[in-house]
């Protein structure tokens, strides 16, 4: 097909500048609700924090959404009105958590609901269609509610540092725009790109030090978009490679929550149950101050974004460079390290 690239760059240009102009007001609306994270033991803030500016990250990409349906016709169909319903009740799930703390089981049964609302609407992941025998060809819908919820979450359980989650999602979401693009998925490449200007835009106030954060708000919000966006544009293939590439685009959240999961269920622990065995804690109790953290963490995204497009391409020789960039990225953190404890 081929692509609007100025249809691509307003999008983001759109989303990044609402999301950047609505930040302070977000922070207000924090404020007047009451939606405020204080010090914990568990939590790495030393004061309290307003944390519902994830309502700037919501604006900016369900505006951007908006301006399309005029430039986009295609836009027009159940699939879509089923996003956008699916974005507003988790935007909704996610400021009655930072505004109520609800119960981790309440969310789980929210997320379930908003995840069958877009399977319902035709969003699905079709990869087993062609692997599956007939009877056993809608374990597509299954999969689709587990990978929403559980990316959804993944995302939710890294915004534990400033301007992590943030910082992440946008190079989650550039990776899911060149992969969209290989796809063909002008749909996918809107959304992805629309969250990525709109992460970005949110940025520069969640940075540390922030004087705002995302919340559930904006994390649940993040995820859900990158679940979504990722069933359309990149599992479209029955291709076992769809798999994988869609994994490394999202490789830091999914891998830590997975890796979450099997430490709660060894400690017979509730999966939901928050800890301090996240990467992020990991790294900060190793000495990193959260500004290396995060960025440490953005460099290994970003790697993993980049290979999993190479992948999709099909690039061998790009693929050896990327490697070896990796190693030596490996090899520069080291060093830096070593700098630091001296």
């Amino acid at each position: 097909m081929e692509h609007n690239w100025l249809l691509y760059i307003v999008s983001f240009a759109c989303a990044f500048a609402v999301s950047l102009l609505m930040t302070p007001s977000a922070r207000k609306i924090s404020i007047r609700l009451n939606a405020i994270d204080y010090p914990k033991a568990r939590g790495l803030h030393k004061e309290p924090i307003p944390r519902m500016g994830g309502i700037a990250i919501v604006l900016g990409f369900m505006v951007t959404m908006g301006v399309l349906l005029i430039f986009m016709p295609e836009l027009r169909t159940l699939q879509f009105a089923g996003f956008i319903i699916g974005g507003l009740a988790i935007f909704g799930l996610g400021a009655m958590d930072d505004i109520y703390q609800l119960r981790p089981r309440t969310k789980l049964i929210g997320q379930i609901v908003v995840a069958c609302i877009i399977v319902a609407t035709g969003t699905r992941v079709t990869f087993f269609d062609a692997m599956m025998p007939t009877f056993l060809a809608r374990i597509d819908i299954p999969m689709t509610i587990i990978w929403i919820v559980g990316v959804t979450n993944a995302v939710n359980f890294i915004d534990g540092v400033d301007g992590l989650a943030a910082g992440v999602a946008s190079i989650a979401s550039m990776s899911l725009t060149a992969l969209c693009v290989v796809s063909g998925s002008g749909t996918a490449v809107v959304f992805a790109i629309a969250l990525a200007g709109a992460c970005l835009g949110f940025l520069p106030r969640n940075f540390s030090p922030a004087d705002v954060i995302m919340g559930d708000t904006g994390s649940m919000f993040l995820g859900y978009v990158l679940a979504v966006t990722s069933v359309i544009g990149v599992y479209k293939s029955a291709a076992l490679l769809t798999i994988v590439i869609a994994v490394l685009a999202l490789a830091l959240p999914v891998f830590d929550t997975a890796f979450a999961i099997l430490r709660r269920l060894i400690a017979r622990k509730p999966i939901m149950t928050a800890d301090r065995g996240h990467l992020h804690h990991k790294l900060i109790d190793a000495g990193y101050s959260h500004k290396q953290t995060v960025v440490i963490l953005y460099l290994i995204s970003a790697v993993m974004g980049v290979i999993a497009v190479l992948i999709a391409v099909r690039d061998l020789r790009a693929t050896v460079v990327t490697v070896v960039s990796l190693v030596v990225l490996a090899l520069m953190v080291y060093a830096y390290r070593k700098r630091v404890d001296k």
